[in-house]
């Protein structure tokens, strides 16, 4: 095949791909802004769901897609990418046409873990066929270009929403089957397939579902501890279980022949250190993206759609800032990026922790720090994709990306359920909001400080963001 015929489908792919893990991120964050007009919706006799309640509409779905990524990306690597790609996709946009049906919040749930199921099985598959589908020195900037979508995608959820809940909130879930099936189809006409480990065992599917009760249980502790008090039964007895279950997943990792975290994986350098910054650095993401939207909502009586438009201002400077580092700062290693971008985020959110007050003044107070926030996104999270990827094997691409998008769910779940632990479950107060950002400013910081290690990577891919990858 001629270079000229090769060029055009390397991009489709890539654009296939990148579009699909663009729709994940996208659903993740879409649902924030549709908070209110969803409590309201589900008020049972004039009583809405408590912020607590809500909250689980994101956990619920953060918690299963963390806990199935590594497997669902053993299984790819195993019986093929291309078929557990389209699978994913297929039981996403079936999963969000019922989300849009539902009734109640704990059904809303239960579809939303449905919708997690096919996350976790599209998305590591589609790192995967796209550094399949690239030559050697294309994919590190290929997995910069995944990781933009993603990030950009999470960042703009928010706006999507708000335009959507215009309509009705059913719609922030209803989108997602035109463009799903688009992808499914276009996927299995122009995709190549990529199978690897094809005589591997299967994959620990009890540690998996260890894992994933673990994590449920303590983001249930922290999210119920002002409902039930902090030294209830309940509260204390979800902590117990998170550790139980947590050693429990420990202890069949060791003896499995196919842990859901391959010890092996933690020994590579750069994935160790990256996948741990970014752990702290969405932790500090998630609970900035939903304690901006619900000040403006609560305490300034922003619209759905005016509060989206408003957020959508930091995204606008994630490519910005990615960009003009690639071109100004080409030898920078990812690790200082990274770094960078962690303590910008963690000024901005000091920043709206000093000026935050009830009178609505968005351009002299939240817009700043939101911009320094979106400087702060677009050094950090390509960077942090990228380091924590670019040195897999071949065979555990999928796997390694799994990871890596695990490590990037839990701290978004963390984030927000430490988020709702901190805001309580009365109104919000301006004391609440300041200790909420507070908290984002230490795990960036935490986030910087783990970036440093990443600097023992001997041969760094250039850092940021995509170059183009035709």
């Amino acid at each position: 095949m001629s270079t000229q015929s090769q060029t055009p489908r390397v991009g489709l792919v890539t654009a296939l791909l990148t579009g699909a893990t663009f729709l994940a991120g996208l659903d993740l964050f879409i649902v924030n802004v549709a908070f209110d007009d969803i409590g309201r919706d589900f008020a049972a006799d004039g009583t809405p769901p408590t912020l607590g309640q809500l909250s689980w509409i994101l956990n619920g779905y953060a918690v299963v897609f963390a806990a199935l990524l590594i497997p669902m990306g053993r299984l790819t690597d195993r019986y093929g990418r291309r078929t557990g790609f389209v699978a994913g996709v297929v039981v996403f946009a079936a999963a969000s046409l019922a989300c849009g049906f539902a009734d109640d919040v704990w059904t809303l749930v239960a579809f939303r873990v449905l919708q997690a199921v096919g996350a976790a099985a599209m998305t590591p598959a589609s790192l995967g066929l796209l550094l399949g589908a690239l030559p050697p020195e294309k994919r590190a900037a290929g997995a910069r270009l995944w990781a933009l979508a993603s990030a950009v995608a999470a960042a703009l959820g928010p706006a999507a929403g708000g335009v959507l809940v215009q309509v009705s909130w059913h719609w922030a879930f209803w989108i997602n089957v035109p463009i799903g099936a688009a992808l499914a189809l276009a996927s299995l006409r122009f995709v190549p397939d990529v199978r690897h480990n094809e005589g591997a065992p299967h994959p620990d599917l009890a540690g998996a579902a260890l894992i994933a009760g673990g994590i449920g249980a303590l983001i249930l502790g922290l999210v119920q501890g002002n409902d039930w008090g902090w030294t209830s039964p309940g509260v204390l007895g979800s902590f117990a279980a998170a550790v139980l279950l947590v050693s429990g997943f420990v202890a069949v990792s060791a003896r499995h022949t196919a842990p859901v975290i391959d010890p092996a994986l933690l020994r590579i350098r750069p994935v160790r250190w990256a996948n741990l910054a970014a752990l702290a650095f969405n932790t500090a993401f998630g609970s900035s993206l939903l304690l901006g939207i619900l000040w403006m909502q609560n305490a300034w009586d922003y619209s759905a759609l005016r509060t989206g438009l408003a957020v959508a201002a930091g995204p606008v400077m994630v490519p910005v800032a990615s960009l003009l580092a690639a071109r100004l700062l080409p030898r920078v290693r990812p690790g200082r990026l990274i770094a960078a971008g962690s303590i910008a985020f963690g000024v901005a959110a000091l920043w709206q922790s000093m000026v935050i007050s009830t009178d609505p003044s968005y351009l002299t107070t939240f817009l700043p720090g939101w911009l320094l926030g979106g400087v702060g996104v677009g050094l950090a999270m390509p960077n942090l994709v990228a380091a924590a990827t670019s040195a897999l094997p071949p065979e555990q691409a999928s796997t390694g990306s799994g990871l890596s998008s695990m490590a990037r769910q839990v701290g978004l779940a963390l984030g927000v359920s430490i988020l709702v632990g901190l805001l309580g479950s009365g109104p919000l107060t301006l004391d609440d909001v300041r200790s909420g950002w507070v908290f984002i400013a230490i795990a960036s910081g935490i986030a910087a400080l783990v970036a440093v290690a990443i600097e023992g990577v001997r041969a760094p891919a250039r850092a940021i963001v995509p170059e183009p990858v035709a």
